[in-house]
């Protein structure tokens, strides 16, 4: 992967340290970006219509800095539960009952994520369906009083306790739960700067 990178610095536009770890195990070098982005969306969008406006959002805040030699990868999670997003807790209170909410049953991830360089723009998205197991009042006080939850969509991290312990079953890609859809990501880049090459190679024509 690294020898079609060659030509392209890989930007990364998240503070997420699971997006970092994740683009990191994938074995591609990059350089992170920082974004100022007001994330709200469109009332009437739904499912995996938010999280896809909002890569988008995000790629446009940083988008006339581009170089022709970058690759901007930005992105944004959701859970869905019975036809409503579960987005980041405001407050404790907030986190208990989200949790509370998600016990025994089955609620959607979806990660959107865009891929941006000055001469091109492509945007995906990939779903993956999660089951918790019963989650008791003590237990979602403990995961939200000790590892304060405050910065992940539907209060609960993937690779922390409360997922580790209580995640019965998962239908699809995990890592997209963790913040990032790696498998679909590195196919998707793959074609997305075999098109920028095209594209330039018309050019020089």
């Amino acid at each position: 992967m690294k020898s079609i990178l060659l030509d392209y610095e890989l930007l990364l536009g998240s503070a997420s340290p699971r997006r970092h770890e994740l683009l990191y195990l994938m074995n591609l070098p990059y350089r992170v970006v920082k974004l100022h982005v007001d994330e709200s969306y469109p009332p009437e969008l739904v499912r995996q219509e938010i999280p896809e406006y909002l890569s988008r959002k995000k790629a446009l805040a940083y988008f006339k800095n581009l170089h022709p030699n970058e690759i901007l990868i930005t992105a944004d999670t959701i859970v869905w539960h019975k036809d409503h997003p579960l987005e980041k807790p405001r407050k404790r209170e907030e986190a208990i009952e989200m949790l509370r909410e998600l016990s025994c049953q089955w609620h959607q991830v979806y990660t959107g994520v865009t891929l941006s360089h000055p001469k091109l723009q492509t945007t995906f998205s990939v779903c993956t369906d999660v089951f918790f197991e019963q989650l008791n009042d003590e237990e979602i006080e403990f995961y939200v009083d000790d590892y304060k939850p405050f910065d992940k969509a539907g209060s609960y991290g993937m690779q922390e306790w409360l997922g580790i312990v209580k995640v019965r079953e998962i239908k699809g890609s995990y890592t997209n739960v963790v913040g990032l859809p790696t498998a679909e990501l590195y196919k998707n880049l793959k074609q997305f700067i075999a098109l920028i090459r095209k594209l330039e190679d018309e050019e020089a024509e």
